[in-house]
């Protein structure tokens, strides 16, 4: 296992460097400086006492899924106090569309014992503007998580750079 380290080289440049286990040092992949990125706003995310700060869930958002070549269709976890219980990749789909059951998604959040959560997903087309079928999906959901007491707080989109909330927009 590799650690990330910050050092300072001779001409005050900053640079990544990445510790294996023998604890020689090597400059650090991009790969493992999104991976340590992710790790620290996940943290974040996790250790909040709650939801103040929508730019560490959508700065999480745009490096977990801005870069993505399919889609994936994810949800956050939250309690009643909208702390956040666990993030969750669900589905897998193709580049312009991906299956989602409404179904599976409220046995999720009964096994988590989530009181309300925030739906994801990402568009690799670079276009974070909803589709009608997006609509539509997140009212089936809001739904039927509403039937077991789950509250739907945002779906958001991410495409590339562009997080989009329905909230936000007033379509939730």
């Amino acid at each position: 296992m590799s650690q990330l380290s910050l050092s300072l080289s001779s001409s005050d440049a900053a640079s990544l460097l990445v510790r294996d286990v023998a604890g020689s040092y090597r400059p650090a992949e991009p790969a493992e400086v999104l991976q340590a990125a992710l790790r620290v706003l996940a943290g974040q995310l996790r250790g909040s006492a709650m939801l103040s700060s929508p730019q560490v869930v959508r700065d999480f958002l745009r490096i977990k899924l801005g870069g993505l070549e399919h889609e994936v269709f994810a949800v956050i976890h939250l309690d009643a106090q909208h702390r956040v219980i666990e993030y969750v990749e669900m589905f897998r789909g193709t580049v312009c569309q991906t299956s989602v059951y409404p179904r599976e998604i409220v046995k999720e959040a009964l096994a988590r014992n989530a009181a309300a959560m925030i739906l994801v997903h990402n568009h690799p087309s670079g276009s974070a503007e909803p589709s009608r079928a997006d609509e539509a999906l997140t009212q089936r959901l809001k739904e039927a998580l509403a039937m077991v007491d789950v509250r739907v707080v945002d779906h958001l989109i991410v495409a590339g750079p562009t997080v989009l909330s329905f909230a936000e927009r007033g379509l939730l």
